[in-house]
């Protein structure tokens, strides 16, 4: 990704980010394209807590435009949220069996994202948060669920992080399924299903 990245011997591998925890994002400051760090989670400005994050981690593609919380956003602070895959859970009888999508080139991707800067009014700490836009599901990811995020491809990210583009009609195009031929899934440990638990060994086949 042509950006900047300030600090890069602080940067760590993360195996199960769990919404609250640190996301590596692409946006676009003053300086250019630079990389940071933000809270998943999205915290409008008007929020009254944290706490209000969790319930905001995603964010439907259909209804940007519309929806109070994240329309500001998707005119003016869309980012590039870096991944190289994603877990889901695939329902068998009662139970659920963690699965991870990746791309078939095992390349990092960026998934279309939204940012806040969120100040608590007691400390009047500023807190960077960031939702994933997400689509209805191709027909891979299908098998598991019905929706996924919008996984940008390399000649949308451009457009993405192009604050000069802020009609819908320019930006709804780009927020479609990744091409299901592209992507695989399979099957990882149960240990995904503990936030605490961050180590190599979630991301390996089982």
């Amino acid at each position: 990704f042509p950006a900047d990245l300030p600090g890069l011997e602080k940067l760590v591998p993360a195996y199960n980010i769990a919404p609250s925890r640190k996301v590596l994002a692409v946006w676009v400051g003053p300086n250019g394209k630079s990389l940071t760090s933000m809270r998943w989670g999205f915290l409008p400005p008007w929020a009254k807590d944290m706490a209000v994050g969790y319930k905001m981690i995603n964010a439907r593609s259909e209804t940007l435009a519309e929806k109070p919380s994240f329309r500001k956003a998707f005119k003016e602070q869309r980012c590039l949220i870096i991944a190289d895959g994603f877990y889901e859970w695939r329902k068998v009888g009662k139970e659920k069996h963690p699965v991870r999508v990746v791309l078939k080139s095992r390349e990092l991707f960026a998934f279309a994202g939204l940012w806040s800067a969120w100040t608590n009014t007691e400390t009047k700490e500023e807190t960077v948060s960031c939702a994933i836009v997400t689509c209805a599901a191709n027909a891979l990811v299908k098998t598991v669920h019905d929706r996924m995020p919008v996984i940008l491809g390399r000649d949308q990210e451009e457009a993405w992080l192009d604050m000069g583009l802020k009609e819908p009609a320019d930006l709804i195009p780009v927020l479609r399924p990744y091409p299901a031929h592209e992507m695989e899934l399979y099957p990882v440990s149960k240990m995904v299903n503990a936030p605490t638990v961050d180590r190599p060994e979630l991301v390996e086949p089982v």
